[in-house]
């Protein structure tokens, strides 16, 4: 059984919560596409908010794609084979700030494992032919940090790192900017095998404290 929520503040906190409540849904109850949601006076029992919000909401979740209406029939969930679902309800309930912290903290946690990966069994040349693209090259900082997951070999890195890119880019956080030059010195330390030098540059380059 689905919790009941607290009643929202405003129309955004009763869409994201009924986002959460068909993520619910698909990965507990095995909604699949097709399926009927429940209606819009189950819903709001369930939200603890009133009709006319539900059905505005579940209007903002339509225009995602991520739900349909046919008149008469009720609201059903789309097919989320083609445009995964899954992934765009995790990324459109990204909204609270400790869900906004836990994105970047592990994004950058990845890649610093990938750098210690990459320094345990990259070859010399691998890195020299990566240090002459980061200073010929246009790219930008996730072109760059592809070319590094890439680098560390673990496809099972590969593919967090890039579904959390792509959730860390639609947080719209202030862009850093970081010059060719610092990308080529952190290569630089990965050529020298020194990893607390690693940490050191990667840290200064992602502009992170040292606490």
């Amino acid at each position: 059984m689905i919790p009941h929520v607290n009643s929202p503040q405003n129309n955004t906190k009763v869409y994201v919560e009924i986002v959460k409540q068909l993520r619910f849904m698909i990965e507990h109850n095995g909604l699949n596409p097709g399926d009927r949601l429940p209606s819009e006076r189950e819903l709001s029992e369930r939200l603890g908010v009133g009709r006319s919000s539900v059905r505005e909401a579940l209007r903002a979740i339509e225009l995602l794609g991520l739900i349909e209406t046919r008149r008469g029939e009720g609201t059903f969930i789309r097919d989320f084979r083609g445009n995964q679902l899954v992934q765009l309800l995790s990324t459109f309930i990204l909204q609270d700030k400790k869900s906004i912290r836990d994105v970047k903290e592990t994004k950058f946690l990845i890649e610093l494992d990938c750098l210690w990966l990459i320094v345990q069994k990259a070859e010399k040349d691998q890195l020299l032919t990566f240090k002459k693209w980061a200073l010929e090259a246009d790219y930008t900082d996730d072109d760059y940090f592809l070319e590094v997951v890439t680098l560390a070999d673990n496809h099972l890195f590969l593919r967090i790192w890039m579904i959390l890119k792509d959730y860390f880019n639609s947080l719209d956080l202030k862009i850093i900017k970081v010059s060719k030059s610092e990308y080529a010195e952190l290569i630089d330390a990965l050529i020298s095998k020194n990893e607390s030098e690693v940490i050191r540059v990667y840290r200064n380059l992602r502009k992170l404290s040292k606490s």
